[in-house]
């Protein structure tokens, strides 16, 4: 597992089995001021040529390949490997970008990957000092450098949460949904987001919220780390040992969801497939309670996290240790010319005069 930063402004990645959201990256590369954009070439297996895009007001080609081979050969500098398949073929197709010598990290955004399978790429990735990030997840972020897919979600919720700058946070959480909730949540408290991940609601995440959390200590930019767990299984718990041995030496934010799940008669299995407590040390409060024993700041409920995080920033403030940050105005989206057409804001000259048709009726007999 990596031990600092994954993402950069000069990253790019590569795409596997093309989708719309490559649009919305596209948006995301513009809208930060990147020079370059991020995705480097599509990998569609059994086609080969280009797809447009617009790169702010630039219409662009992207290099499309048949084979994950042909992709990296002819992007030796693509080092992330976006994989937008379906379950059957996500595992397989995973190895195949890892086994690849320029291939660092490995994005998997399918749900419903054979546990097997995902326990098979852990121990590939960790044995060849790379990383996987998901599956079941909608990847990452790091502020005004890389984004995967659709993290974070629209462009509005970029700007309200103010990732086109980057702040002093590293959030790692289970949920994507919860992510983009909470990346909003962060920026109205503190000074933002500096990198955000996604690990998957599986219940073998290929990389733990302990790896993530370790790799934020040692990203000086990131000055407090904050952690949404959610009952099920015992990740959190690898992260109270590290707590408690030392290992983090920055503040901790850390809420684990689920407390609710008390409140049933019966087991309750919740939205991810790991989000299933299977007894009392996998309960949320047991979790949270660890975690605040271990030393981490707990709030005492979800509403009460937002006051948690927003009282560890200004002592971190008040300590010195956070600068504050400049604010910049991100450029304007262009807007394509149907949908503006379309809201009535501009309005197009006729290209062509035909005096040889007449469309006010039905042809005469």
């Amino acid at each position: 597992m990596a031990t600092g930063q994954l993402f950069s402004r000069t990253t790019q990645a590569l795409f596997y089995n093309y989708k719309q959201l490559l649009c919305g990256t596209m948006f995301f590369c513009f809208f930060t001021g990147r020079e370059t954009p991020s995705v480097a070439g599509i990998i569609n297996p059994g086609s080969e040529g280009f797809q447009k895009f617009f790169f702010g007001q630039e219409e662009i080609a992207i290099p499309v390949h048949a084979a994950i081979e042909a992709a990296c050969a002819a992007h030796p500098t693509a080092d992330i490997f976006i994989n937008f398949t379906s379950f059957r073929s996500a595992a397989s197709s995973s190895m195949a970008a890892l086994k690849q010598p320029t291939i660092k990290v490995v994005a998997i955004i399918a749900e419903g990957v054979p546990e097997s399978d995902t326990k098979h790429l852990i121990a590939y990735a960790r044995a060849n000092n790379k990383v996987v990030i998901g599956p079941a997840t909608v990847g990452g972020i790091q502020a005004e450098a890389f984004k995967i897919g659709d993290t974070a979600g629209t462009i509005d919720n970029i700007i309200h949460s103010k990732l086109y700058r980057p702040g002093s946070v590293g959030f790692v959480s289970k949920s994507g949904g919860m992510s983009n909730e909470m990346y909003n949540i962060v920026a109205c408290v503190t000074d933002g987001i500096y990198e955000g991940i996604a690990i998957g609601g599986d219940v073998f995440p290929a990389s733990t919220l302990f790896d993530h959390i370790l790799r934020f200590n040692n990203i000086p930019q990131i000055k407090m780390m904050v952690v949404l767990g959610e009952l099920g299984g015992r990740d959190e718990y690898s992260l109270v040992e590290a707590l408690k041995q030392g290992k983090v030496n920055k503040h901790v934010v850390a809420w684990v969801s689920g407390t609710c799940a008390r409140l049933f008669k019966s087991e309750v299995q919740f939205g991810h497939a790991g989000a299933k407590s299977g007894g009392e040390m996998e309960s949320a409060q047991a979790k949270n309670q660890a975690l605040m024993d271990a030393g981490a700041i707990v709030p005492i409920s979800f509403e009460a996290f937002k006051s948690a995080i927003k009282e560890t920033f200004e002592k971190l403030v008040e300590e010195g240790k956070v600068s504050p940050i400049k604010e910049v105005t991100p450029p304007q989206i262009p807007e394509d010319l149907s949908s503006a057409i379309k809201s009535g804001k501009v309005r197009a000259h006729t290209h062509i005069i035909s005096t040889i048709s007449d469309d006010r009726g039905e042809e005469p007999c």
